[in-house]
């Protein structure tokens, strides 16, 4: 960064204190790390042979990848998904939110 026209060696330093902060990155003891785990929530997919074959659904805390060919029910998993994260837990779901990123402006709400 000190590359950067107009950032001094003391301007870089405290930027990185800042970064520092807000990323918060640095050891995690195994008792906080099974502490944090125990937050993890599995959201059902809707089917209960699906979500036997995941170990009990899609885990929150974490980034899933779904790939198959066109009309596979890829799109349908994700809009399910984001129905399921945000009912009760008695009905499968995780209590949250779900925000759905349509990248290819495909998304349909009717659906």
């Amino acid at each position: 960064m000190i590359k950067i026209k107009g950032l001094s060696e003391i301007k870089v330093e405290k930027i990185k204190e800042a970064a520092k902060k807000i990323m918060n990155v640095g050891f995690v003891t195994a008792t906080d790390q099974a502490d944090i785990r125990k937050k993890v929530v599995s959201i059902s997919t809707g089917s209960k042979n699906f979500d036997e074959m995941l170990g009990g659904g899609i885990q929150t805390m974490s980034i899933s990848e779904v790939f198959g060919e066109f009309r596979c029910g890829k799109t349908q998993l994700a809009h399910t998904l984001c129905v399921m994260a945000q009912l009760p837990r008695a009905m499968g779901g995780a209590e949250g939110k779900a925000a759905y990123i349509d990248t290819e402006g495909t998304f349909r709400p009717e659906r």
